[in-house]
C-alpha cells in the first residue's frame, strides 16, 4: 500500500514538474495582432502582465509571475516594440522583455512638405504624437540647436530611410535626422555649394523646386541650370511650384494669372531670389543633380508638347515663346479631346 502511494506521489509530482516546464518554456505564447507588444514609457508590471492577458498573448499570470520573479523582471520593465512570435515560450518571452531587446522602427523619408508632414510621418510610427513633435519642432531652442528658423527647418532632412526605436522620443529623432544632414554635406559637397555662390540651405532650397518641377532625373540638373542663370541675372525666378506652395494648395494643376498675385514671400513671381526655405524635400539625387547642374545659357524652359515629362529649354524670349506656344496648343487640343468625350 506504501508503495502505491509512493509511486502515485512521484507520478503527481513528475506530471506536475512536466506540466510547469511545459507552461514555462514550451510554446505556449501566442502572437498578438500585428505580431508586435508595446510597452508604453511610465508602464509598470501590473500594466504589462494585463497587456499580456488582454492581448491573449499567455493563458495566465500563474507561471509568468514565478519565472519572472527567478529573472528579477518586475522591477525591470523596459517600454519598446517587441516583436512576439508564436509558440515562444513565456521564459524567452521574458527574457526579451527584460533585456528590451526591441524591435527597430523604420523612419522612411520621401517627399515632405510641411514640418506638420514630417511630425504626422513621426507621429505614425512612434510612441509620441504629432502635437508633440510639433512642439519640439518649432521650440525656440530646437531651431536656435539646429541653426534655423521655421521657414527653412527642414533642410535639416535629408530623405532616407532611418532606423530607431519605437520610443524614441522626438528630439531624439531630430538630433538623428539633423546629424545625417551634416554628414550628407560633406567637403565635396559644401565646395560645390560654394562654387554656385550657394549655402547648402539655399541648394537645398533650390533642388525643392526642382524636385517639384520634374520627375525626370536627366532634366533636374539643365532645370536647376534655368534658376542658376535668373539668379545671376537677377531676375525672378517665376517658379509656378513655389506659388502653388505659397497658396498652400498641393491639388493645384494649373497655374493661372489671378494664382500670381499672391503676395507670400514664397511666391518666387512676386518676390526675388529663393524662397525663404524649401517647399518639399527633395531627394539625394536631386540635391547632386542642382549640385553637378551643367553650365548653360538657358533662362527659359516649357514642358513639351508630347507630354511626355521632359521639358524644351530656351535662351531667348522669343525661342522660349514658340515652344509656349507649341505646349498650349498642344494643351488646349487635349483638354477639349477630353470635353468631347
Amino acid at each position: 500500500m506504501k508503495k502505491k502511494i509512493f509511486f502515485a506521489t512521484f507520478l503527481i509530482i513528475g506530471l506536475t514538474g512536466a506540466y510547469a516546464a511545459w507552461q514555462l518554456f514550451g510554446p505556449t505564447v501566442s502572437a498578438p495582432a500585428g505580431n508586435y507588444f508595446y510597452i508604453s514609457t511610465g508602464s509598470k508590471y501590473s500594466d504589462v502582465k494585463r497587456s499580456l492577458i488582454d492581448q491573449q498573448i499567455i493563458g495566465n499570470t500563474f507561471f509568468f509571475d514565478l519565472a519572472a520573479k527567478q529573472l528579477k523582471y518586475p522591477a525591470k520593465v523596459k517600454a519598446g516594440k517587441y516583436r512576439v512570435k508564436k509558440g515562444a515560450s513565456v521564459f524567452s518571452l521574458l527574457r526579451m522583455l527584460r533585456s528590451g531587446s526591441q524591435s527597430p522602427v523604420n523612419l522612411v523619408i520621401n517627399k515632405l512638405r510641411l514640418p506638420e508632414d514630417l511630425a504626422q510621418k513621426i507621429a505614425a510610427g512612434f510612441e509620441t504624437d504629432s502635437a508633440s513633435v510639433m512642439q519640439v519642432l518649432t521650440d525656440a531652442e530646437t531651431l536656435r540647436k539646429y541653426a534655423v528658423d521655421n521657414n527653412n527647418l527642414l533642410t535639416t532632412v535629408i530623405p532616407n530611410t532611418y532606423s530607431f526605436y519605437w520610443n524614441t522620443p522626438p528630439g531624439k529623432i531630430l538630433d538623428k535626422l539633423y546629424a545625417e544632414k551634416e554628414k550628407f554635406w560633406n567637403e565635396e559637397r559644401q565646395a560645390k555649394a560654394k562654387a554656385l555662390n550657394l549655402t547648402p540651405g539655399q541648394v537645398y532650397t533650390l533642388a525643392s523646386i526642382v524636385e517639384e518641377e520634374t520627375n525626370k532625373q536627366d532634366d533636374k540638373g539643365k532645370i536647376a541650370s534655368v534658376y542658376l542663370n535668373r539668379i545671376e541675372k537677377g531676375m525672378k525666378l517665376q517658379a509656378d511650384p513655389t506659388v502653388k506652395f505659397a497658396l498652400k494648395d498641393f491639388a493645384l494643376t494649373r497655374i493661372m494669372y489671378g494664382h500670381l498675385n499672391n503676395q507670400s514671400p514664397y511666391n518666387t513671381y512676386q518676390h526675388e531670389g529663393l524662397p525663404p526655405g524649401p517647399i518639399c524635400t527633395p531627394s539625394i539625387k536631386t540635391i547632386d543633380a542642382v549640385l553637378d547642374a551643367p553650365q548653360t545659357n538657358f533662362i527659359f524652359f516649357v514642358a513639351k508638347p508630347d507630354f511626355n515629362g521632359y521639358s524644351n529649354f530656351a535662351s531667348s524670349y522669343a525661342e522660349h515663346l514658340v515652344f509656349a506656344k507649341a505646349y498650349q496648343q498642344a494643351l488646349d487640343s487635349l483638354i477639349k479631346a477630353k470635353a468631347n468625350k
